[in-house]
């Protein structure tokens, strides 16, 4: 009985004592681990850590800025082939979107009127030869006459003028015979240029005349193709001037742009450049815009009249700061930028860039400028004056790509 009084106490005494080891822990380990919490935040480097950045040193550099804008494709000549003369289509030559030559013959039609016009001329033609004849006749019998004095001269006179008549009916009968046998061309048509065939309306049989609505087919010459575009009246006023804010004409400027390329509805560069030519001279009032024209050799026919694509102007900017698009960050409309100071502080940097953009770079129009230290690599949620260790990276690995 004594022996399980003893143990009961040892058992509480060892007990008191454990618990009180325990919550005297208890606080050590939370401090600690306050300790820890503090020298590591989440996301950064460790207690007494400096972050380590590339860092990439600005310098100004050329770049092609390429504007593109969309564009309609019309041929150097899109001409309606139509009848002069009233009749049938007898026959057709050719196929749509054939490749036709100047003088090739496209349709035939069918008008018996005008073969019978060109032998009545004929026969009217004889007709008149012969009264010519007659009345010469009579000329050459009268004259003697009336040197004799036989005859009056009033004779002689009265035949000479019936000479005339009759030369003159002759005139226009030979007159009548060519108009004839030009209605009767007519009834032959062939292409008045080199180009590609439209579409072909009337078929075999089919009446046709000089008033019908659609024309027998069109033939589009695009040897040479027009390409138009468009731009607002802000970028025909920025064309309009150099870089130095001086007006200067609007042919010298057209001269003086760079050969342009053309994008294709399937994403491809067509072959040829081309030059940009003329500029309309009235700004469209319902869309606010005016129209340019460049014109593209075609000599394997790949582009159509009516056809729609994307033409490229490119411009190169001199002493500009580039900037990859990656390095920045938009905040409530404005561009941001990560700048390092002589004391490798960290600022964010409003930045301005322009529209026209060369692939994966900003072109700076202000907030940096030659000299200036960004952070080239892609960061976020750095307060100003962070501290940071700078890792310098050479400017040719960054632009590369930059052409």
């Amino acid at each position: 009985m004594n022996f399980n009084k003893h143990s009961a106490s040892s058992l509480t005494t060892t007990f008191n004592h454990l618990l009180k080891t325990t919550l005297l822990a208890i606080p050590v380990s939370l401090f600690m681990l306050s300790c820890a919490s503090k020298g590591a935040p989440n996301g950064g480097p460790a207690a007494g850590g400096t972050p380590s950045y590339k860092v990439l040193t600005l310098q100004p550099r050329s770049a092609t800025l390429n504007a593109d804008y969309p564009a309609s494709i019309q041929g150097l000549q899109n001409i309606e082939i139509r009848p002069k003369v009233d009749g049938f289509v007898e026959g057709i030559f050719v196929d749509e979107g054939s490749l036709v030559k100047k003088g090739q013959l496209l349709f035939k039609i069918k008008a018996p009127q005008y073969e019978q016009d060109v032998r009545t001329a004929e026969a009217g033609i004889k007709t008149a030869e012969a009264d010519v004849s007659a009345a010469s006749l009579q000329v050459n019998k009268v004259k003697p006459l009336v040197e004799k004095d036989i005859i009056s001269h009033y004779e002689l006179e009265s035949a000479q003028f019936t000479l005339q008549s009759k030369q003159a009916a002759l005139a226009q009968a030979k007159a009548a015979l060519v108009n004839a046998r030009v209605n009767l061309g007519y009834t032959t048509i062939t292409s008045p240029v080199n180009g590609v065939i439209g579409s072909l309306p009337y078929k075999l049989g089919s009446l046709v005349t000089s008033s019908t609505t659609d024309p027998l087919t069109t033939v589009y010459n695009t040897a040479t193709v027009y390409v138009y575009f468009a731009i607002n009246e802000k970028q025909l006023l920025d064309f309009s001037k150099d870089s130095t804010g001086n007006s200067g004409s609007l042919k010298s400027k057209l001269s003086n742009l760079p050969k342009v390329s053309l994008l294709l509805s399937n994403g491809s560069v067509y072959d040829h450049t081309g030059k940009v030519e003329t500029i309309n001279g009235l700004i469209n009032t319902a869309t606010g815009s005016a129209n340019f024209r460049a014109a593209f050799e075609n000599p394997k026919g790949l582009l159509r009249s009516g056809g729609s694509a994307t033409i490229r102007i490119p411009s190169t900017v001199k002493s500009a700061i580039v900037i990859p698009q990656t390095v920045t960050y938009a905040l409530q409309d404005k561009r941001f930028v990560f700048v390092v100071n002589k004391q490798n502080k960290i600022k964010n940097q409003v930045i301005t860039v322009m529209d026209n953009t060369p692939g994966q770079f900003y072109i700076v129009t202000s907030g940096l400028q030659g000299g200036d230290r960004i952070i080239i690599e892609t960061v976020s949620n750095i307060k100003d004056d962070t501290e940071i260790k700078p890792n310098e990276v050479s400017a040719e690995s960054v632009y590369k790509d930059l052409k």
